[in-house]
């Protein structure tokens, strides 16, 4: 699920390892944060001392849901989870309860991420053992020259906008760049090599450094 949740409120009921994870990606996200549980993994109890997250120290009550943006259930207790689904639903609230697709309004992928770049896969809920194993292909395949091309290309098509370019000429600069050697040679380290498609492409002496683009 792609959603902006930077400042949104959202509710993890659950203070086990999975809703540790749920509560790590969301932070990540930059939200806003709630976890009901009566206990805690220490991760969590870490954070909640820090103030990073709030923390109900107590079981989950039907109201909980209402104002937040989305929900997440992490618990072991079945009936909750479809007590829990009803009341998101009364709320409209989005909710997830982690491995019961029957009950949830939205599924979260497994994700490989390089930098900006993010690769989503789902089974719809079907069979997470072959999202994981999907996830783990991706993982190999893409490395970390994917994010470095897209730094790239993301510089690149910031000063292609401030330049008197028509958008099919833009587009036609940022194709070529996409369907060159660009992710090889990032790949190999050739930063020559990148400054001379650079030049040739997208002119006006563009190179790594004059776009400001850091390769870690």
């Amino acid at each position: 699920m792609f959603v902006r949740l930077s400042g949104a409120p959202c509710l993890v009921i659950g203070g086990g390892t999975i809703a540790e994870r749920k509560v790590v990606t969301l932070l990540g996200a930059q939200a806003r944060v709630t976890v009901v549980s009566p206990t805690l993994t220490p991760r969590l109890t870490q954070l909640a001392a820090a103030g990073e997250i709030t923390h109900w120290a107590r079981g989950y009550g039907r109201d909980d849901v209402r104002g937040f943006r989305l929900a997440f259930a992490a618990t072991d207790d079945e009936s909750l989870h479809r007590a829990i689904a009803a009341d998101a639903e009364a709320a409209g609230v989005w909710l997830n309860v982690a491995d019961r697709p029957q009950l949830c309004s939205f599924i979260v992928p497994a994700t490989v991420e390089r930098g900006d770049l993010t690769i989503a896969i789902s089974t719809g809920g079907a069979s997470p053992a072959l999202a994981k194993h999907l996830r783990q292909q991706l993982d190999q395949q893409f490395g970390t020259e994917y994010a470095q091309a897209l730094a790239v290309l993301g510089a690149v098509r910031q000063r292609l906008q401030t330049q008197p370019r028509s958008p099919a000429e833009r587009r036609e600069i940022l194709t070529a760049l996409v369907h060159s050697g660009l992710l090889e040679y990032l790949r190999t380290g050739q930063v020559e090599a990148i400054d001379r498609l650079l030049g040739t492409t997208v002119g006006d002496g563009a190179s790594i450094s004059q776009l400001g683009v850091q390769l870690d």
